[in-house]
Formats: C-alpha cells, sequence, structure tokens
C-alpha cells in the first residue's frame, strides 16, 4: 500500500508540473525535504519563487483537495521554505509565494486548479 501511494504520488506531482509549466512556471526542484518538512515542488512564476503543495482527492464528496493544506502543513511548508532560502544564499526578500495544485478525478480525466497565492507565512 505505501509503495502503491509513493507511485502515485509521484506520477501527481508529474501531472501537476507538465500543469505549471504549460502554464508559465519554470520547476527549479521537487521535493525539497528538511528537518522542518518537505516542499513538493519549487518554481519560478514570473518575479516569484512559488513553493507549492500538490494535494489529491479522487472525489470532493469529503472536501476539496486544497482544504487539505491545513495550519501544521501550511507551518511546515513556511519554515522549510526558509531552509531552502538560505541553503540556496537567497535573501529573504525574495519575492515568495506559496501556492496549491489541487488534483481530483481519476487517471486520465483529472481536474487541476493551481490556486496561487493559497496561504501566506505560517509562523
Amino acid at each position: 500500500m505505501e509503495l502503491n501511494k509513493r507511485v502515485l504520488g509521484t506520477a501527481l506531482e508529474d501531472v501537476a508540473t507538465d500543469h505549471l509549466c504549460d502554464n508559465g512556471a519554470s520547476i527549479i526542484e521537487r521535493n525539497f525535504r528538511c528537518r522542518s518538512g518537505e516542499i513538493d515542488i519549487i518554481a519560478r512564476d514570473g518575479k516569484y519563487l512559488c513553493f507549492i503543495e500538490v494535494k489529491y482527492r479522487k472525489s470532493v464528496k469529503y472536501g476539496s483537495p486544497e482544504t487539505a493544506v491545513d495550519y501544521s502543513k501550511r507551518k511546515k511548508i513556511s519554515k522549510a521554505s526558509l531552509v531552502y532560502l538560505k541553503c540556496k544564499n537567497l535573501s529573504e526578500n525574495t519575492p515568495i509565494r506559496y501556492d496549491v495544485v489541487a488534483i481530483y478525478g481519476d487517471e486520465g480525466e483529472y481536474k487541476i486548479k493551481w490556486i496561487k497565492d493559497a496561504f501566506e507565512y505560517v509562523y
């Protein structure tokens, strides 16, 4: 089961990456990990360095994918983004944005929504 989730997760991140690129973003890195957490995708969209969480739901019966990015997840992404900036020697004044790519549906019929500025930094 865990392997299947990992394979599905990677496949869905591929779908999200394709969607982002098709809509003008440039992918910089995927699956950045540090003690603070993980960032699924780091991309450039215009002047913004975007830290992007990918969430999937087969249906919206129990809520949309983006609602699964709760306070705890936002906090981990926020902290990991600061670590990323420091690791890459980027200024804390770098224009950043926290986005979510919400995916739902079945393979081949995915609905994809790129939510720009989905949340602000969580302290």
